[in-house]
């Protein structure tokens, strides 16, 4: 379905990133696995992609938040594939805290990833979307920016403003075949949320589980290819945020 295409995933070193890798993988698409931290596992995805799916794969190391880094890692991406076709925005931190003793780093250091970071990786791969009057992004933002959590007041501003910045890139970008979409998880199963383990909110979750990085994934392949949904914000919530 995918065949041909290239997939740039950021955050795809693990949890949801990694996730969605293989998903897109599995569907055809080659994939630049875009990592800030653990090198070894961004390459053992990589590795994965090529050997499981068939499918070409490489790792980068990239600081979304940087403006200049992300433009160099789009250029390297394009020089080893040839071309960008999809994008996906999971690259995401938290410095969670009370708003009271929150310090200017914490909110600066997860908007520049969170919020930033997106915009530096569709403002170097819009160019290559323009050419080729086709291109798909994918932002994985968060019900926190839909409905608010206490104690994340930096990671739910980030979020939301996720959920601006799809819109109004949908609106800029759908005259030239581009579209922009948007995944809001709730509760999923991953290292960043071990702490939320015991969080009293799990409990009103209607489907009475936390998620999986796969229902994720599967809600991004599926953005990824309805060609007739832009701007759209798709919660993976078990109908928490309902």
């Amino acid at each position: 379905m995918l065949k041909g295409k290239v997939a740039v995933v950021t955050g795809a070193s693990r949890g949801i990133g990694k996730a969605i890798a293989y998903k897109l993988a599995s569907m055809g698409a080659d994939i630049a696995v875009i990592y800030a931290g653990n090198r070894d596992a961004a390459e053992a995805v990589a590795v994965d992609c090529e050997n499981t799916y068939g499918v070409r794969a490489k790792a980068y190391c990239c600081d979304v938040s940087n403006f200049e880094t992300a433009k160099e890692t789009v250029a390297a991406v394009k020089a080893d594939f040839g071309n960008v076709h999809i994008l996906v925005n999971n690259a995401g931190i938290t410095r969670d805290g009370l708003v009271a003793t929150m310090k200017e780093e914490a909110f600066d250091a997860v908007l520049d990833t969170n919020l930033k970071g997106a915009f530096n990786m569709i403002r170097h791969c819009t160019g290559l979307f323009l050419r080729n009057r086709e291109g798909s992004i994918v932002n994985v933002t968060s019900v926190s920016g839909l409905i608010g959590n206490a104690g994340q007041s930096n990671y739910a501003a980030s979020k939301a403003g996720l959920v601006g910045l799809t819109k109004s890139i949908a609106k800029e970008l759908a005259p030239r075949g581009i579209r922009c979409n948007a995944v809001a998880p709730g509760f999923i199963r991953t290292d960043m949320t071990e702490a939320q383990a015991e969080n009293p909110l799990l409990g009103a979750i209607p489907l009475a589980r936390m998620g999986t990085p796969e229902d994720v994934a599967d809600a991004v392949a599926y953005l990824v290819t309805a060609n007739y949904i832009t701007g759209e914000v798709l919660r993976v919530d078990g109908g928490i945020a309902m």
